[in-house]
């Protein structure tokens, strides 16, 4: 076995960067429900959230073999500048994302940003297509339809079992249920997210000679990874969160309870069979189907289209830029360094841009300015209820403020 060379250990750096990036953009689809119905502090939510992350990513390594020996084909001649350009196209993707407020999905851009730039590479030879399809694209269509629909069932049947009751004492059994299912979520992520970043540097270790072909990721790496993922949870996706909890729908306790129970499910049985899925993916579409799950209740739908909008550009987008740092890579020691310095130059560049309007643990839960509705917008207002602004006993719900009745169905801007 060969010892880790200089470019080994930047595509290991690398890696962790964006396991960093992946902790704080995904930061919302454990807590932004919590945080919106006031269930946890968000200081306190993301430090849960944290430390769940970090004990989820020792409990399973199915996903990593995916990453490191399912899509990519080490043997068909990957080399580490690959794997490099392949992670800074998910980075910048995932700053931009960020930056926008989207809700976008971090594993979707990892595994563009390897395709893309192994095909310019090597070629198709490098690229197991089927597992591509079974693995991600299936899953990624999938999981968000079935979490929505479970949790738009467990809405209304939360709402069912509470009718009658008072309103005051099923809302705090719901926030400690959210505080739990929350958890679970958390966990979940780290199960499944840190996982991805174990099987790129599992890869390059491979494909440096460093361990054997197929072997399971080393301890260092997994809890490296934990550690990466743990500490970009730590520091908070405001503005994510702020989308998730605020720009989607109008979340009461009983819905985030629903939503999030339903996306812990789907996730875990995912890491269990080894699909690398968009937590993201399955988080939001939870979230619109508990919006779809309370009488009354509206998805913004305009906030919808422009985060369906982002998945489906991840892949492509991500892709194409890993595809030409691939392309500037290959041409030997300067050119990874041309990468790296526009990697940071670009990163910086959206640092920068945040700072005009910084969101953090004390606004998020602000209301934000709306904007004109959409297309699709109008049409829906058009044929959906608004949302009730008084408490109908029959149906255990609780009052909704006179002012949200226009918000409901007005697109929210990401911030």
């Amino acid at each position: 076995m060969e010892h880790i060379t200089l470019l080994i250990g930047i595509v290991i750096v690398t890696a962790l960067v964006f396991d960093f990036t992946n902790g704080f953009h995904d930061t919302a689809n454990a807590m932004a429900t919590t945080i919106s119905t006031g269930a946890l502090q968000p200081k306190i939510a993301v430090a849960m959230s944290a430390v769940l992350n970090l004990v989820g990513a020792f409990l399973s390594v199915e996903v990593a073999k995916t990453i490191s020996g399912g899509i990519i084909d080490e043997s068909a001649g990957i080399r580490p500048e690959v794997i490099f350009a392949g992670l800074v196209g998910a980075i910048v993707w995932n700053l931009l994302t960020w930056l926008a407020g989207l809700p976008s999905s971090s594993s979707h851009a990892l595994f563009g940003g390897l395709i893309g730039a192994t095909l310019v590479s090597v070629g198709t030879d490098g690229v197991h297509g089927g597992a591509v399809v079974m693995k991600v694209l299936i899953p990624a269509v999938a999981a968000p339809v079935v979490a929505g629909i479970a949790s738009m069932a467990a809405t209304r049947l939360t709402y069912r079992l509470a009718r009658g009751r008072d309103e005051r004492e099923t809302a705090k059994g719901y926030r400690a249920g959210q505080i739990a299912s929350a958890a679970l979520v958390s966990l979940a992520h780290g199960t499944n997210d840190a996982q991805k970043t174990m099987g790129v540097i599992t890869l390059a270790l491979i494909t440096g000679g460093v361990v054997a072909p197929h072997a399971d990721p080393p301890l260092w790496v997994i809890a490296s990874a934990g550690m990466a993922i743990a500490l970009g949870t730590y520091l908070g996706g405001w503005r994510i969160i702020r989308t998730m909890g605020k720009g989607i729908t109008d979340i009461q306790p009983p819905q985030g309870f629903a939503a999030q129970t339903g996306a812990a499910a789907t996730i875990l049985a995912s890491s269990h069979l080894g699909f690398a899925l968009s937590t993201t993916q399955v988080c939001s579409g939870s979230v619109m189907g508990s919006g779809l799950g309370r009488k009354g209740g509206v998805v913004r739908w305009s906030t919808a289209v422009r985060m369906v909008v982002a998945w489906c550009l991840t892949l492509p987008a991500a892709g194409l830029v890993s595809a030409g740092a691939a392309l500037l890579a290959d041409q030997g020691d300067w050119g990874v360094a041309a990468v790296a310095i526009l990697a940071l130059g670009i990163c910086g560049a959206i640092w920068a841009a945040s700072r005009r309007k910084p969101i953090d643990h004390t606004n998020v839960n602000e209301a934000e300015a709306t904007e004109p509705p959409g297309v699709v917008t109008a049409a829906l207002q058009t044929v959906t209820p608004p949302p009730a602004g008084t408490l109908n006993p029959a149906e255990g719900e609780e009052p909704a403020p006179a002012a949200s009745a226009p918000r409901a169905t007005t697109a929210t801007a990401a911030g």
